[in-house]
Order: structure tokens, then C-alpha cells, then sequence
């Protein structure tokens, strides 16, 4: 059985006190109404370490929301994958579309630092998806297999099982836009049979495939619906922890 997960990407917001005060009230929400799917918080790096010691008795599991490509040296301002992996976290957010854009992201840095995630005992968190012009011309399919291919498609079947995979689609993210709940399954069906091309029908049921793009508690329900939907990456949502329990309840 897949699992299914919720992950919140808190992206460059919250102080080191503010984000430990969300994440006690999500402790706290939590532990009083234990969630029926897993809980995942993507913090920026000077959260990780106080987040993991506070929650390593809870149920949710900590993500950086990056990590270098390099392994160590003189970088000035990287933070490693294995710094990521000494501070607690279990998960990594990689191939974000802002990280893409802004950052110029290519296929070939993703795979180094997919690479190196792996190889220091984290699991990672691979978003795709395609940008509004690409989902006008019709070539979201094309785009999403062409990043699979690019950055995470090399792996091991062994190393593969660490891999969850993110559908955003970008013209969905932060804009109030979503897609709708068959849009977005149709596109993670057709990730699915990427991934059984590549890996096998049971590799590709394992793999938990989320949707994140302007996903909130009131469609969050239709959305965790569909049959090849298996839970969330969530950017707004996340920062209020009523909010991001919203989503969570709609697995129950």
C-alpha cells in the first residue's frame, strides 16, 4: 500500500520563533487527533534542526526545502545534504518550480542533488509540472516525463523507493487557480505509467504521487478522491495550522 502523506512548504516565511510556535500547535493539534495519512513540514534549513528535536516524538517528519548539489567545500552559503540529513530531517523538496526559475535549476543539478540526497539516507520529495503556456500547447504530459527523465529516472529500483514524486502544475501555484480534480488526475495517471515503464506496475503503485498547486481544506476532499491521488504539497495552506489540519481531515 502507498502511502499516503500531506506535506506542507512553508518556502521563505516564518522566523526561527515563529516556526517553532506553528510547529508546537501542529504537535499539539496532532497528538489530540491522530492524522490518517503522513504529516510532513518542508522548513527552511535554520528551522531543521530545532523542528526535528521538537517533534522527533510526534508524528510528523521534518524536510528541508533544498539541498546543495555539491557535497562539501568551499560554497559559500550551500547547505549540504548530509548538514540536512545531521540536523534530523528525514525528507528533502527538490525540483521546485521556483527553484527551476529563479534559481535556474536544470535537469542535471536536480540528478546531482537527487543523487546526493539519496546517498546520505534521505527521501525525497521530486516536484514536475508544467507552466501555463506549456498546459495551453498541450505538452504537460511531454514536460512532466521529460523532468522525470532528466533528474530521477536513472535511479535504482532500490533507490526508487524513496522517491515521492510532486505534481505542480506552475500556472496553479500561489495564483488561487487549481486544477480540477480531473485534470489533475488524468496527469498523475499518465506519471504513474511513467513510472511503470520505467520501474514496473508494482513500483508504480508504490509510488505516492501528490498534487500541489492551490490545494486548500475545501478541495482538498475531491482532490484526495481520485484513485491515483495520494495527498498533498502544500505552500499557503501550511502556515496556519488550522488550515493545513483542514487538508489533512480530508483523508479521514
Amino acid at each position: 500500500m502507498r502511502k499516503k502523506i500531506v506535506a506542507g512548504n512553508w518556502k521563505m516565511n516564518k522566523t526561527l520563533q515563529e516556526g517553532v510556535a506553528l510547529a508546537t500547535e501542529l504537535k499539539e493539534i496532532l497528538a489530540a487527533e491522530k492524522p490518517n495519512c503522513e504529516v510532513i513540514i518542508g522548513t527552511p534549513f535554520i528551522h531543521l534542526a530545532t523542528l526535528s528535536e521538537l517533534l522527533n516524538d510526534s508524528v510528523i517528519a521534518v524536510s528541508a526545502e533544498n539541498c546543495a548539489n555539491k557535497e562539501s567545500g568551499a560554497y559559500t552559503g550551500e547547505v549540504s545534504a548530509a548538514m540536512v540529513k545531521s540536523t534530523g530531517a528525514e525528507y528533502v523538496i527538490l525540483g521546485h518550480s521556483e527553484r527551476r526559475e529563479y534559481y535556474h535549476e536544470t535537469p542535471e543539478i536536480l540528478k546531482e542533488k537527487v543523487d546526493l540526497a539519496l546517498a546520505n539516507g534521505l527521501k525525497v520529495i521530486f516536484c514536475i509540472g508544467e507552466s501555463l503556456a506549456e498546459r495551453e500547447a498541450n505538452k504537460q504530459e511531454a514536460v512532466c516525463k521529460a523532468e522525470l527523465e532528466g533528474s530521477v529516472f536513472h535511479l535504482t529500483p532500490e533507490q526508487w523507493k524513496n522517491i515521492v514524486i510532486a505534481y505542480e502544475p506552475i500556472w496553479a501555484i500561489g495564483t488561487g487557480k487549481t486544477a480540477t480534480a480531473e485534470q489533475a488526475e488524468e496527469i498523475h495517471a499518465y506519471i504513474r505509467k511513467c513510472v511503470a515503464d520505467v520501474y514496473g506496475a508494482q513500483a508504480a503503485d508504490d509510488t505516492t504521487i501528490l498534487y500541489g498547486g492551490s490545494c486548500k481544506a475545501s478541495n482538498a476532499p475531491e482532490l484526495f478522491g481520485k484513485p491515483d491521488i495520494d495527498g498533498g504539497l502544500i505552500g499557503g495552506a501550511s502556515l496556519k495550522a488550522p488550515d493545513f489540519k483542514g487538508i489533512i481531515d480530508a483523508w479521514k
